[in-house]
């Protein structure tokens, strides 16, 4: 089981915490700093200093990192058409030697992008079929060759499909909780699946269908990696999990039974519970940056009993 961080910047972050957070995911040996998309704050907090963009902050990451994977759950097709989206990530894959992965979706947070000035279509779905299209199909057209694209809502021509990623192949992340489109553009162009905060149940039956999703368009099942995002909140007592919970606004019955909380042990435990059902990687969604001990424990006491 792979462990990963992932970050919720839009909460309040400035690009100095989110490199402290990601030089520590790299000295304690988790598997990739992930970040969500995000423009705008959710919930009650102020989200002081302001938004980071997430690809900006992963081309400073690249430089000033050297193992970890580093990611987006999930960029917004909203936020970038799909050309230059394929630029900019496949130039950060450079920077970074070769250790990006792309989170894609269709856009969610209507409220980001009417505080910003940014379009939000109705047909979100069928424009992200087309981006997934566009962008995959820039990195692989062979150096010297022409890319074309005719869709409903993008159209290229003669593109250069220049720059080329360092990976022969950069992985591509679909997810989500959708019964039959979702999985089928998962079985077209993901190389993971990820299902985020969903039950140990709902997961299962979403793999399911990712599963025969992928064999009816005739990849094996096993082709692509299935994960899940989900909160974390451990403690050595019940007090600091507790201290933790608060400090992120929640309660710990509710973390307990939405998310991976309690003891190291109860989180291995339902970590265990996770992979029973076809999880591979697991998403730890950090909400409290400044707790670099959290980190650490989880490191020490949760991922040491995992390998």
């Amino acid at each position: 089981m792979d462990l990963r961080i992932f970050t919720e910047p839009q909460q309040g972050a400035t690009y100095d915490t989110l490199l402290t957070v990601a030089k520590a995911t790299e000295d304690l040996a988790f598997d990739a700093f992930f970040r969500s998309d995000h423009y705008l704050r959710m919930g009650d907090v102020n989200g002081l200093p302001g938004p980071t963009d997430a690809w900006i902050t992963l081309a400073g990451l690249a430089r000033e990192t050297k193992r970890i994977r580093l990611g987006t759950l999930m960029t917004a097709g909203t936020f970038r058409l799909p050309g230059v989206l394929a630029i900019q990530v496949a130039q950060v894959d450079r920077m970074s030697g070769g250790r990006v992965e792309l989170g894609l979706g269709a856009g969610w947070f209507e409220e980001e992008h009417t505080a910003y000035g940014i379009p939000f279509p109705k047909e979100k779905f069928a424009r992200l079929e087309e981006q997934l299209a566009i962008v995959t199909g820039l990195w692989a057209t062979e150096v010297g060759k022409t890319f074309d694209f005719h869709g409903t809502y993008y159209d290229l021509t003669d593109s250069p499909a220049l720059p080329k990623p360092a990976q022969a192949k950069i992985p591509v992340l679909i997810g989500g909780h959708g019964a039959t489109r979702t999985p089928r553009l998962a079985a077209q162009y993901a190389d993971e699946f990820n299902i985020p905060f969903a039950s140990i149940e709902d997961s299962e039956r979403q793999f399911g269908r990712v599963r025969a999703a992928a064999e009816a368009e005739g990849r094996r099942a096993d082709d692509l990696t299935y994960s899940n995002a989900l909160v974390v909140c451990v403690g050595r007592d019940d007090q600091e999990v507790a201290r933790r919970a608060a400090a992120i606004g929640r309660e710990v019955d509710e973390l307990k039974a939405n998310g991976l909380a309690g003891s190291p042990a109860e989180v291995v435990d339902k970590i265990g519970r996770y992979a029973a059902i076809g999880s591979q990687r697991l998403y730890l969604q950090i909400l409290d940056l400044s707790d670099l001990d959290h980190l650490e424990l989880i490191s020490s006491q949760v991922q040491s009993q995992l390998s």
